[in-house]
């Protein structure tokens, strides 16, 4: 089968909250792992303490089940050492060895939209970062706060329901550069018809070397799996044209 052309020449392959397969997940040590694997980006999720500090946690709340806290109710100092903050992943992986990563941060909490971005344009990395919300109108108000940042539409294909090709008209009248759809939900077709409106293609939760393959022989601009090795072999050979012999999986 012919590849089909990508806009973002090499993809990306984004490390989903780490190397997260092998070490624990929206931790430094996930984070210097993925770099070591062959990750070109990083991904994880935003929040903002209660005294203005973005960390990076998955489910925005620390605690057993008896007593469940939230980020926001917390000061930093307050937080579990093992959640790092924005700031110290910028120093310890994305400006040292990971100085050329893209890190693509989910903002659960939209507060944090404007702090995220002032970090990454003191650490030299706006033009690195995308970020990702749910809500279309949400992601497109962040466009004000910088030209350089790439802003992601994250959904799925049953919830595009004016259809995709009036999403991506609509992407790109408010500004906003991508769509991250679930693996699943990507064909051919559908790259190519984001791709005509000048919209990167993005892939979240692509896991088997015959998903990443198919995504990236399909002109995908970006993955995210949790297995960084199987994600940087799919972008090997998705450059170098190697043939893909292994058996089904």
């Amino acid at each position: 089968m012919s590849r089909l052309p990508s806009l973002r020449r090499p993809p990306i392959g984004f490390a989903h909250r780490g190397a997260r397969a092998n070490a624990p997940e929206n931790t430094l040590e996930a984070f210097r792992l993925a770099v070591r694997l062959g990750a070109t980006g990083l991904e994880s999720d935003v929040w903002l303490t209660a005294d203005g500090v973005c960390v990076l946690d998955h489910d925005g709340v620390i605690g057993s089940r008896v007593r469940r806290r939230a980020i926001a109710t917390l000061e930093r100092r307050e937080l579990p050492d093992f959640i790092p903050s924005l700031e110290e992943l910028y120093q310890d992986v994305a400006c040292g060895v990971g100085a050329t990563l893209e890190l693509a941060l989910d903002v659960k909490d939209t507060a944090a939209a404007a702090r995220v971005i002032d970090i990454a344009r003191h650490a030299g990395a706006e033009d690195r970062l995308w970020l990702c919300h749910p809500a279309l109108e949400v992601v497109a108000s962040w466009r004000g706060l910088s030209d350089g940042v790439k802003l992601v539409d994250s959904t799925r294909l049953k919830r595009l329901t004016e259809g995709p090709e009036r999403r991506a008209a609509r992407q790109r009248s408010l500004g906003v550069d991508a769509v991250n759809l679930h693996a699943s939900d990507w064909s051919g077709g559908l790259i190519a018809l984001f791709h005509r409106f000048e919209r990167f293609a993005l892939g979240w939760d692509a896991q088997l070397p015959r998903v990443l393959d198919e995504l990236l022989d399909a002109g995908i601009d970006g993955v995210f799996s949790d297995y960084v090795e199987r994600m940087s072999d799919a972008l090997i050979r998705s450059e170098t044209g190697q043939a893909r012999n292994r058996p089904p999986t």
